[in-house]
């Protein structure tokens, strides 16, 4: 599992896709399987950091919440538009 920001998904998703991270090209992560919006940076690296510290379990249920089947939603048509 891999928590990250960015101000551009589309080319996060390919350096992440194109195995340049080290950690989601060591695991073979290769799904957007939960996605958050923010209003400033500030706000997206405190909610960052604060998932980072939260047990699995919790991140599995709140992915589960919005994603069940853990579905790539990178591949739904817009969900990054």
């Amino acid at each position: 599992m891999y928590i990250g920001m960015t101000t551009n998904m589309r080319r996060r998703l390919e350096t992440h896709r194109a195995g340049f991270v080290r950690h989601t090209h060591r695991y073979s992560i290769k799904r957007l399987v939960y996605l958050e919006t923010h209003d400033t940076i500030e706000d997206a690296v405190t909610r960052e950091n604060r998932l980072k510290t939260w047990k699995r379990a919790w991140k599995i249920a709140l992915i589960e919440k919005i994603n069940p089947e853990w579905n790539d939603l990178s591949r739904i048509p817009g969900w990054l538009d």
